[in-house]
């Protein structure tokens, strides 16, 4: 992961009035209480094993957190990698202890279910994760600005436009990268915008977006002078191909 400055302020921040990490901190601290009860009712020799399996969940989690701390470009998508693996050795664990405990847990698995009840569809809606809040010098369009910068022609002569919608995980994961590459690269021949389809999803078809089951999210388009260059991912692509500031830059680097 790349060593992005990150205010701790903020994160903090987000801790307490973001739903999605305020439920999670809840569920993985109300651990500590059952845990604490618990050791006082279950035998000597179930303590031991229960605290052995602790202490192999807490290695493999450390583990698997390090790799994807050196795999993983953004911090959004390591935090939602780095929870969904503590939400599985918290279960794993709670299934040891007792499985009405590991039911409780499961709903805390919510973006990994294929079939919701009604009290998880709740809970997974009031907790989204947050994507990453800045834009860089990258400018936040509706479609009606978004063709009207493109037909006036008295901007910049390249328009490069991420067309997204928060709704979906990958585009929360890659949400950082967009303002970055916005900061680097931006001049004046080459502008940034951001089109949210969650808002506009109208849009999707003009600019020949796929939505729903096939969705094709984010998507980034190069125009010049109000004509499409070229795109990422490319529309006859079977599957999305991994989303990494790396790919983005080659696939638009003769623009400029």
């Amino acid at each position: 992961m790349e060593n992005n400055q990150y205010d701790p302020i903020t994160m903090l921040n987000q801790m307490v009035s973001e739903p999605y990490y305020l439920f999670h901190f809840l569920a993985f601290f109300s651990y500590i209480p059952v845990r604490c009860s618990a050791s006082q009712i279950i035998s000597p020799h179930f303590s031991s094993h229960l605290l052995h399996r602790e202490i192999q969940a807490a290695l493999a989690f450390s583990v698997l957190t390090v790799v994807k701390m050196v795999k993983v470009e953004a911090w959004e998508a390591f935090i939602a990698d780095t929870l969904f693996f503590a939400k599985i050795f918290l279960v794993g664990i709670a299934l040891v202890m007792d499985y009405h405990l590991a039911l409780w847990y499961t709903l805390f698995l919510k973006d990994q279910i294929l079939v919701r009840p009604l009290v998880v569809r709740v809970i997974y809606i009031l907790t989204q994760q947050p994507a990453y809040q800045g834009l860089g010098t990258s400018n936040q369009l509706t479609p009606l600005q978004l063709e009207a910068l493109l037909t006036e022609g008295n901007t910049s002569r390249f328009w490069l436009v991420e067309f997204r919608a928060l709704s979906s995980s990958t585009c929360v994961h890659t949400s950082r990268f967009f303002p970055e590459l916005s900061i680097t690269y931006s001049n004046k021949n080459l502008s940034f915008g951001i089109v949210d389809l969650g808002l506009f999803p109208n849009a999707a078809e003009k600019y020949g977006i796929s939505l729903g089951s096939n969705e094709k999210l984010p998507t980034y388009i190069l125009f010049e002078n109000a004509v499409e260059v070229t795109r990422f991912p490319e529309v006859d692509l079977a599957s999305n191909p991994p989303i990494t500031k790396s790919k983005i830059f080659s696939s638009f680097k003769p623009m400029g």
